[in-house]
């Protein structure tokens, strides 16, 4: 049974504007990986994800998630899903909606930061911690950045996660 996910004290709230700034105290991958989009997005509102090449991200890939945002009651599909993602959520959810397979307490939780993304075409962070089993909590810094096929509305939105197991104290 999945417990609570909560920010972290420091943690944006998802409605808190972006700034880069953001990405300070996170780990370098994720500043890496902005530097990246926003190299590629250039004076554009957001990259398409022809720009991004795979290559360039090669330590990344198992980490990467790419959710296509879609016109019907599903609303975000994963589209491709990195194999250490596959491998922390016990099963591969692409081809899936992210509501019927989401990895958070809940699957509103999850569509707050997606809906975020797409409503200010602007990144989004998340950081939080995470209990996905009774005896293991996870610290997270999850980034997410949208893309766009014709640079004026947000239709997919690439997330990568750094994931820490943390010690867990023993319960008195």
């Amino acid at each position: 049974m999945m417990e609570m996910r909560s920010p972290m004290p420091d943690s944006p709230a998802p409605g808190s504007d972006w700034s880069p700034g953001l990405l300070a105290d996170c780990h370098i991958t994720l500043r890496r990986l902005y530097d990246y989009w926003d190299l590629k997005r250039g004076q554009r509102p957001m990259p398409p994800r022809s720009d991004l090449d795979p290559a360039d991200m090669k330590a990344l890939l198992p980490h990467l998630i790419l959710i296509d945002v879609v016109a019907d009651e599903r609303r975000y599909v994963y589209r491709l899903v990195g194999t250490g993602e596959v491998e922390m959520r016990g099963g591969d959810p692409t081809g899936k909606a992210v509501k019927d397979a989401y990895y958070a307490e809940s699957a509103g939780e999850t569509m707050i930061y997606l809906d975020r993304v797409v409503t200010t075409q602007k990144p989004v962070l998340y950081r939080g911690t995470y209990q996905p089993t009774s005896t293991r909590t996870q610290e997270e810094d999850v980034l997410f950045l949208p893309l766009s096929r014709n640079g004026s509305g947000c239709d997919m939105i690439l997330i990568y996660g750094r994931t820490q197991w943390v010690k867990d104290e023993p319960q008195v």
